[in-house]
């Protein structure tokens, strides 16, 4: 090293060990973890380099003929300079244009845990190449010296848990630069759901480094506070909640779990699938719903949604003995084996979508279309509104009636059936005290004013609906759109009174308006009579309050209702504005 070289060196050293650690500097490389009986482990990763091509880096045109393996192996070792055989190749696969590759350092035919690349190509030339190979200058020799089966039980103490048989030798790069070979042995402690691979130094015995299977779910999703995809996907980690869903959403590495199965075609056609239970497409507004991507990230989302409304309605009520959808109901009650079979993009029909509710223990299947009225069409599971309301009508046609799915029959009932499923889709999409007109449909439309006749508003010059209307109506969702407004002025109402409170759908014991309405509503539905009146599901509403809270709301409900139309003396859709005396 030169003077000049060595000097800069030395100043930047000295600068760096005068500034305050920042903790985020190793984020890319290190990660720590509390695992087993406490044990802090800072595993470690070396820093990845990597580089993207644009329409693509020409590969030498030797490889072009061969296997995605060997030209990987190849391209490999010619960018890193490095003897070919300590290139392993992993596995690869082709998507539409693409072929991806993988492949893992090697010393000695001994692969590395923590030394990988891949390699991506399109037209036969390369457009993306990461790496995280590392110097193998100072490696230790390739045969163990310590047994496997002297190490198992020290592993078992430290980590809380049982050898399941899986073992392998592997190389393990050092935060100082060395090549440590260990023995990696796989623990699971089946009571806890903990799954880790243990690295052990094969010459020492010693405990270097830990990988944890257990990987937090994660899912690029329309968060359900927003109507659609136009508003933004996000990145949600851990989405679930663990009391609604103790087995969490995912049993099997694909959109499928206890509460639900989503899938296109076919139950069996589960995909998306994810080993590390991260569901992440990102979806593309110019592409048909049909593409790879966008078909994925609806799925996704309507995975999402379906297991959060569970959840949802699960805190508030709708548990194993109220006749929800589940695959286990964890010997709580109820019958089991009916979890909701969600089926993205169905073949069977255009523009709507639909959710069939058979008695408790048979699952209820929504029906999701692709709608036809714009280039390119649109995908009704990207619209949060719609998913939200097909659900509902699950809540609804169990917890009415005792779980038969049949006392939503009649034109009136049926009309509150829909009236419930827009009133729920507008509760998931409040997000303040600040209250906004509710729009349903716009997105797949692509019109902002929906497929109802208004917005749901509490302004009588906005939506005019009112319970005498129903006399001019014949149509289910056209009288659901009353029962809706009604419930949206109720709404408004108890919002007014108590505040809101954003932690409502995971916090029952909220009392702000948002979780009062949510409890009254199912309560109430539990309440009502097999195929209700407007009357009596009002009716119903008002002993819900004197069961939960003592009455306190009663007030606050009639005026809300007899705003509308819906007082004391309304019957047989005459209008009445009387409340009880007191009010």
């Amino acid at each position: 090293m030169s003077f000049t070289k060595l000097l800069s060196f030395v100043l930047l050293a000295v600068s760096a060990g005068a500034v305050p650690n920042t903790g985020f500097a190793k984020h890319s490389t290190h990660r720590k973890r509390v695992i087993g009986r406490g044990i802090e482990v800072e595993t470690y990763h070396p820093a990845s380099s990597y580089q993207t091509f644009g329409t693509g880096k020409d590969a030498p045109s030797s490889l072009i003929a061969q296997t995605l393996e060997e030209t990987t192996r190849a391209f490999v070792a010619s960018e890193l300079g490095i003897d070919g055989a300590d290139v392993a190749f992993t596995g690869g696969n082709v998507q539409e244009e693409i072929s991806y590759a993988y492949v893992k350092q090697a010393h000695d035919g001994v692969d590395f845990v923590n030394a990988v690349a891949n390699v991506a190509y399109k037209d036969n030339k390369v457009v993306a190449f990461g790496s995280s190979f590392v110097d193998a200058s100072n490696i230790a020799p390739s045969t163990p010296t310590v047994e496997v089966d002297s190490i198992v039980a020290s592993v078992e103490e430290q980590l809380d848990g049982k050898f399941n048989g899986y073992k392998s030798v592997n190389y393990l790069t050092q935060p100082d630069g060395s090549v440590a070979l260990t023995h990696a042995i796989q623990i699971q402690n089946e009571e806890t759901n903990a799954w880790y691979e243990a690295l052990v130094d094969a010459h020492s015995g010693e405990l270097l480094s830990v990988i944890d299977f257990v990987n937090e779910l994660t899912y690029r999703v329309i968060p359900i506070t927003k109507q659609a995809v136009t508003e933004g996907t996000e990145l949600l980690v851990d989405p679930e909640d663990s009391t609604a869903s103790p087995s969490g959403w995912v049993t099997s590495g694909a959109t499928a779990g206890n509460n639900v199965v989503a899938y296109k075609s076919s139950q069996s056609s589960t995909s998306p699938t994810s080993s590390t239970g991260v569901f992440d497409y990102a979806w593309t507004a110019s592409a048909a719903p049909a593409t790879t991507n966008n078909l994925h990230a609806a799925r996704v989302n309507a995975f999402y949604l379906i297991n959060k409304l569970h959840d949802i309605y699960y805190r508030y009520g709708f548990t194993e003995t109220s006749y929800n959808f589940q695959a286990s109901n964890f010997n709580l009650g109820g019958s089991q084996n009916d979890r909701v079979l969600m089926s993205v993009q169905d073949g069977s029909g255009t523009n709507n979508a639909n959710f069939a509710t058979p008695p408790d223990g048979q699952s209820g299947t929504c029906r999701m279309y692709i709608w036809t009225l714009t280039s390119p069409n649109r995908d009704g599971s990207l619209e949060n509104d719609i998913p939200v309301h097909e659900m509902t009508h699950g809540l609804t046609n169990r917890l009415t009636g005792g779980g038969t799915g049949r006392c939503l029959q009649t034109t009136e009932a049926g009309g509150m059936g829909e009236g419930w499923s827009d009133a729920l889709a507008f509760w998931t999409e409040q997000t303040s005290t600040t209250l906004r007109d509710f729009t349903l449909g716009s997105y797949v439309v692509n019109d902002a004013a929906g497929i109802r006749s208004y917005p749901y508003s509490t302004s009588a010059t906005t939506n005019p609906l009112r319970y005498s209307t129903i006399k001019t109506l014949n149509e289910v969702h056209d009288i659901g759109e009353v029962w809706a407004n009604i419930l949206f002025n109720v709404y408004a109402a108890l919002l007014a009174e108590h505040g809101f409170d954003a932690s409502a759908p995971t916090n029952p014991a909220s009392t702000a308006g948002n979780a009062v309405w949510l409890h009254l509503l199912i309560d109430a539905l539990k309440l009502q009579p097999c195929n209700p009146t407007l009357v009596s599901a009002r009716d119903a509403w008002i002993q819900a309050d004197v069961n939960r809270y003592s009455g306190a709301n009663r007030c606050v409900l009639w005026k809300a209702f007899a705003s509308r139309g819906l007082g004391t003396a309304a019957a047989s859709f005459n209008d009445s504005a009387a409340v009880p005396s007191g009010c």
